[in-house]
């Protein structure tokens, strides 16, 4: 990282500053957890008032849709709870070709299988995924991987935590799913629904406050494009000072 990419104390300051909010938005909040929990959360209450597969599976993809129509109406961001409704809807296909409740939650427990690896794949191959998630947030893209080493770890560190997290929690839910009755393992489920996310999103957050500030990319570019047009202006004007007339000026430029 040359010192042109070294980002200011100010920056990093700042940076410290906006990280919790960042991940908070890039994760979706409060407000995403309780969309990720309701709909399992009804679903296991439910069957475990009346063991009908039918109503509970109805009443969850219910209200994953009312949490998707409430964010249309206020205008809010929809993509966690639009993700939240087809997560719902592939449980409720695959529990009603079955026929068991319990496969209402596979199509979650594969989702968080396949992105544990991927989180560790990407990390071993130089591009950890958090980074990929987060470099837009904080408006450096890419520039983590060539310019910012320090940043980089962080992310490698992070993607690990994640990455391990997920695997300690199938390592729990998949037996269980094979031993334990429909009941249990659906309480079970809900109760690990927010506390490995919460431990991976703070241990993010500690890695990224540790690291050096990102480097805003964007910023980069409008300074370079208004360098640019001032760098355009000044020779216009020299050019008016000199009596040079507009078309000789363009073909001396050409």
């Amino acid at each position: 990282m040359t010192s042109l990419d070294k980002p200011t104390e100010g920056a990093q300051q700042d940076s410290r500053a906006v990280t919790e909010a960042a991940l908070f938005e890039a994760f979706g909040g409060v407000r995403g957890m309780v969309e990720t929990v309701m709909p399992g959360l009804l679903f296991v209450t439910i069957f475990t008032i009346n063991k009908d597969l039918h109503w509970s599976a109805i009443a969850a993809l219910g209200v994953s849709l009312l949490l998707v129509v409430v964010r249309l109406v206020k205008r809010d961001t929809v993509k966690h709870a639009f993700s939240g409704v087809f997560g719902v809807a592939f449980g409720v296909v695959f529990a009603m070709m079955t026929g068991n409740a319990k496969d209402f939650y596979l199509p979650g427990m594969l989702y968080t299988l396949g992105l544990a690896i991927a989180y560790i794949v990407t990390t071993l191959a130089g591009v950890p995924l958090i980074g990929l998630i987060l470099g837009p947030v904080f408006k450096e893209n890419l520039s983590w991987r060539t310019r910012n080493p320090g940043r980089k770890k962080a992310y490698a560190k992070a993607s690990w935590a994640w990455g391990l997290i997920l695997l300690a929690k199938c390592a729990v839910l998949f037996p269980l799913y094979w031993w334990a009755d429909t009941t249990k393992f659906g309480w079970i489920l809900i109760a690990l629904k927010i506390p490995p996310f919460l431990l991976a999103v703070w241990l993010t957050w500690v890695f990224l406050a540790k690291a050096p500030a990102p480097i805003d990319v964007f910023a980069e570019m409008e300074a370079e494009e208004k360098a640019e047009k001032a760098e355009k202006e000044r020779k216009a004007a020299l050019a008016e000072e000199r009596g040079e007339s507009a078309p000789a000026r363009h073909r001396r430029e050409a």
